[in-house]
């Protein structure tokens, strides 16, 4: 938990959460906070309450993304658009919430209601000059103007999507909401039309193409039948025609040559019985098989074989010159002369036939060429054919198609159906939708009270100044000796101030300084100070003011005390006790003047003091000399506490000088002015020398309006009021 006292740095770095502290910046800061907090409030109302009222209407449209279809299922529309997933009906959406707010809708809307010359919707009504008014008008530009007025809002999880329309007359909000709907299905139905039209447009010119080429192609094909003699005879029948005359032209062909090959094998056989006639009969007669098929020469042949016979029988019965073997040897001879005139002649014959069956061959195989090239031919022309009725029958359907979709696109455009319908139309709503009046006021309230917090809190992180005895304590390491009230602004003088203790011994302020030197003796209760130097970090912090106090509660405890104005720059101390400064410190240093004369006697029962004398041009050295130690040795044996009231330490050396030369220091700090860093800076070069620093005093601490004074209030209440009153 916090500690009482700490800042708002401190109350968080710590991460622990005070109430009372926020509370009590809350008070500190409560003027601050309230001051913003009403002219941040008071802005916003009047902000709010003098902006033009603005009305709002809404249309809400379902847009699908295919159109419906009425007619049969394979005609379709040109522009047909068709969705499989979420990105794509995502993508579908988006072209269309484009296209409600594109500028040719507008253009539409503005045409259709005449807003470009309608002063009232552009603004310029309220002008006097007529002139200047049209000047104005001719500016504007109204499509521009209504497209920034149309906002579209997809339904969520649905096909419906909201129109809105935010205009200063609600009326007129309405209407430019159901203009705007009906504008966007005009200019989809405009451009359905329009890609319709130029898609019959050249679905027409390819017809007309289609129907040129359909003929040509017919025409072509009619020639070649013409051409090819294919009128009365099909190409197929051609083909099956030509192929059975190759076909028999081939086999007869077959035929005669193996006849040759027969004829041929014959006469060589024969021309070999020819030559063979003397040998054995056996042998002929066995190589002869045409002798088997020729009649008469078999019957030669038998009758050659019979009288062979017969004459070998009659050579083995008679003599070579037996009449009958001669007689059968002449009759063997003219028959063989007869078999060998009839092999001749069968020769003659089979030559004839071979000849012949050459000739049928030489013939059909001039048939067997002509047929083939024949065919050929044909198969050529039926390739032809096949091409001209391919293109003939391609260029047809081609036709047939474009036909058809022409015939289907006029049917479409004629039916004009449209994926957009509107499912509630805009009606005025005579409520404006802004400015919201009471949310203003709302948010003016709010953040009037954060940014007056906000700023009381930036004001307490930004005030870097010591102002508690944490801050001491923690951050400059110094013992807390006690704070010192601010001293009343009553109308007397700066001296009467410093002596306000002594004259007012029951007061808050006397109190605080009589518990400083409480503390002070007890640092060392074993050993007591005898001279102490109050410094500072800076001018105007109380420092002198401080040691007055300090030597006031001494002096008043029975203590012989004595205060030394030791700066020798600015020194006061004999104004605020009303004594001469012709004779001091600097004039008992250089020699002049005697002690006694120096040291000054004060309405305040045990208290001197010894003013700083003539200002010397050297204070630092003055302080170095032995002369210097000496005197503060002799003052010691004269008094029982000696206080030095020096310069600042941030502003001169003397301090740290005089810090040497004494038993402790104590630092007056000025509550809620002396910045940290300067107060560390004067902690670290009094510890530079090694000086005894007792601790630190907190002067001036407001208890009404300090923030901190909220700290001390237990001591405010408990002598407060005490000590203020007369005895």
């Amino acid at each position: 938990m916090a500690t009482p006292g700490a800042t708002s740095s401190e109350v968080l770095s710590s991460g622990a959460v005070d109430p009372k502290y926020y509370l009590r910046l809350l008070m500190r800061r409560k003027w601050l906070i309230l001051l913003v907090f009403a002219v941040v409030t008071a802005g916003s109302t009047l902000y709010t309450t003098r902006q033009p009222r603005v009305y709002g209407a809404q249309i809400s449209l379902i847009i699908d993304a295919k159109e419906p279809r009425f007619l049969d299922q394979q005609i379709q529309d040109v522009n047909n658009e068709t969705t499989g997933n979420y990105w794509a009906n995502k993508e579908f959406l988006e072209t269309q919430f484009r296209i409600i707010q594109s500028r040719s809708v507008s253009q539409r809307v503005v045409e259709k209601l005449g807003l470009g010359s309608d002063p009232e919707f552009l603004g310029v009504s309220k002008l006097p000059d007529e002139k200047k008014r049209a000047e104005v008008m001719a500016r504007i530009d109204a499509v521009a103007v209504v497209q920034a007025k149309i906002k579209v809002e997809p339904v969520k999880d649905s096909r419906i999507s909201m129109i809105k329309i935010e205009d200063s007359d609600p009326n007129r909000a309405a209407l430019l909401a159901n203009e705007v709907a009906q504008a966007y299905m005009d200019e989809v139905m405009s451009q359905k039309l329009k890609l319709t039209e130029n898609a019959s447009k050249w679905l027409d010119e390819r017809r007309d193409s289609l129907n040129e080429s359909a003929r040509e192609s017919e025409l072509a094909l009619y020639n070649f039948r013409r051409q090819s003699d294919m009128l009365s005879t099909s190409i197929d029948d051609r083909a099956n025609m030509v192929s059975a005359r190759l076909t028999s032209t081939s086999s007869a062909l077959t035929d005669v040559q193996l006849r040759i090959a027969g004829l041929k094998a014959r006469v060589a056989a024969i021309r070999n019985v020819q030559q063979t006639q003397g040998a054995d009969d056996r042998l002929w007669a066995e190589a002869l098989p045409a002798a088997r098929e020729n009649v008469n020469l078999g019957e030669y042949k038998k009758r050659v074989l019979l009288l062979r016979n017969e004459c070998t029988d009659l050579a083995s019965r008679y003599l070579d010159g037996h009449p009958k073997l001669i007689e059968c040897k002449d009759k063997l001879a003219s028959a063989e002369k007869e078999f060998a005139r009839e092999l001749s002649n069968l020769v003659v014959s089979t030559e004839a036939e071979l000849k012949e069956a050459v000739e049928k061959e030489r013939n059909l195989s001039a048939l067997f060429t002509e047929a083939k090239s024949e065919a050929f031919d044909v198969e050529k022309k039926k390739l032809e054919l096949d091409r001209l009725k391919a293109d003939s029958d391609n260029t047809k359907r081609q036709y047939d198609s474009v036909f058809k979709r022409l015939k289907d696109i006029e049917l479409s455009g004629l039916l004009r159906t449209s994926n957009i319908r509107v499912l509630d139309s805009a009606r005025p709503v005579m409520g404006p939708i802004r400015p919201n009046v009471p949310q203003g006021v709302l948010m003016g309230i709010i953040a009037g009270l954060v940014l007056g917090l906000g700023l009381a809190l930036l004001l307490e992180f930004l005030d870097a100044s010591v102002a508690s005895q944490q801050e001491i304590e923690e951050r400059l390491g110094l013992t807390f000796l006690g704070f010192v009230p601010s001293i009343p602004e009553a109308p007397t003088t700066a001296e009467s101030r410093d002596l306000h203790i002594h004259r007012e011994p029951k007061s808050l302020i006397a109190e605080c300084t009589r518990s400083i030197r409480t503390n002070l003796l007890f640092m060392s209760p074993d050993k007591p100070f005898k001279r102490m130097l109050v410094t500072s970090s800076g001018p105007q912090e109380g420092k002198s003011t401080t040691a007055i106090n300090l030597g006031i509660a001494m002096a008043q405890s029975g203590n012989k005390v004595l205060i030394i104005d030791t700066d020798m720059r600015r020194p006061r101390l004999h104004k605020a006790f009303g004594v001469s400064n012709e004779v001091g410190v600097s004039s008992l240093v250089v020699g002049e003047g005697k002690l006694d004369a120096a040291i000054k006697t004060t309405e305040v029962p045990g208290l001197f003091l010894m003013p700083c004398g003539p200002i010397p041009p050297n204070p630092a050295e003055l302080m170095h000399t032995k002369a210097f130690g000496d005197l503060l040795d002799q003052l010691g044996q004269r008094f029982d506490r000696i206080i030095l009231d020096s310069p600042p330490v941030g502003a001169v050396a003397d301090a740290v000088v005089l810090a040497t030369q004494v038993d402790g220091v104590v630092v007056v700090l000025k509550a809620g002015r002396t910045h940290r860093d300067m107060a560390k800076r004067t902690v670290k070069a009094l510890r530079d020398v090694n000086a005894n620093l007792y601790g630190a005093v907190l002067n001036d601490v407001n208890l009404e309006r300090s923030k901190y004074g909220d700290y001390y209030y237990g001591y405010s209440y408990r002598y407060y009021g005490y000590g203020e009153k007369k005895a």
